[in-house]
């Protein structure tokens, strides 16, 4: 993928340094249904497939370490009579860290495909931000693990992303390349393009309503539409000629890494379908193929759809 060649978003917000900031709180119930994306990770997804409480979890990831607290500062040393010692250098650049510049631009990118698909239709696209943030951080939907993968907060309209999870994209999920990255980043975006629309209230309305597992199936419907928002955002950089070869094949392989199916056999060695809530990896893969394939949002309606 060309993403060089993507235009580079302002809408980050880099907290990597704040290593286990951000203030107290939790997920309120349900979160990984509502927040879309924070399943994605298999510890957080065994605990809201298989009966866990996901709370117990995020209290264990999220509490206080132990410690002495923080060492003394070394002393300074003596400053060196005139005319000794080395010349003081040069400061050295920082390094370009390319997955973040790679996160940003790829968000620029969608930021201009969705800009173009809403003013079609008489529509103003008001873009998301994204957090990147390691280990722990807060957001209005409580506090961010990395442990649940990325994920999108309705309420502060925000991304957040710990982007070790790409790591375990490529190797615990066998889905690797920047493609794959940009699937991830592009199905969150989905999630806010579905709040923009009005679609995630009207999911949230219609669950509050719902038994358990008419709301799980609610939720796989709401999956796999971002899924498919996905595939209209990776169908317009195709026709810019801004992937390459293979690329394709890395984002279906990554829809189908993440397929609710293919999670519940790695983690209990058995499927249960009831419990689905982002869709099997068939289901995934065709719903962000008929994105890429056609790059309409009209045939991203899977809630019509059987």
């Amino acid at each position: 993928m060309r993403w060089g060649d993507f235009r580079r978003s302002d809408n980050v917000e880099d907290r990597t340094d704040q290593v286990g900031g951000g203030g107290g709180g939790g997920f309120p119930g349900g979160g990984g249904i509502r927040l879309g994306g924070g399943a994605l990770v298999v510890i957080v997804i065994a605990s809201l497939l298989f009966g866990v409480n996901p709370m117990e979890i995020l209290g264990t990831l999220s509490g206080d370490g132990g410690g002495v607290g923080p060492s003394a500062p070394a002393p300074a040393p003596a400053p060196a009579p005139p005319g000794y010692g080395p010349a003081p250098s040069a400061p050295k650049p920082a390094a370009r860290d390319d997955t973040k510049e790679m996160v940003a631009r790829v968000l620029g990118d969608t930021e201009d495909v969705w800009t173009s698909v809403f003013k079609t239709s008489g529509q103003r696209y008001d873009p998301p931000r994204l957090v990147l943030f390691r280990g722990v951080t807060q957001s209005a939907c409580g506090r961010a693990v990395a442990a649940m993968g990325p994920f999108y907060c309705p309420p502060d309209r925000e991304v957040y992303l710990d982007t070790a999870f790409f790591n375990d994209l490529s190797r615990r999920f066998g889905a690797p390349g920047d493609f794959a990255q940009a699937y991830v980043i592009a199905h969150e975006v989905g999630h806010h393009v579905q709040n923009q629309l009005g679609i995630m209230s009207q999911f949230d309305r219609e669950a509050q309503r719902a038994s358990p597992s008419a709301r799980n199936a609610l939720s796989v419907r709401l999956e796999l539409q971002a899924d498919c928002f996905a595939g209209v955002w990776g169908h317009f950089a195709a026709q810019r000629n801004l992937l390459d070869p293979g690329d394709i094949e890395e984002g279906l392989k990554a829809a189908a890494a993440v397929g609710d199916d293919r999670i519940q056999q790695q983690t209990q060695g058995r499927v249960v379908p009831e419990s689905f809530t982002h869709g099997s990896a068939e289901q995934r893969t065709r719903w962000f193929r008929v994105g890429l394939d056609t790059g309409d949002i009209r045939k991203c309606n899977t809630f019509a759809a059987r």
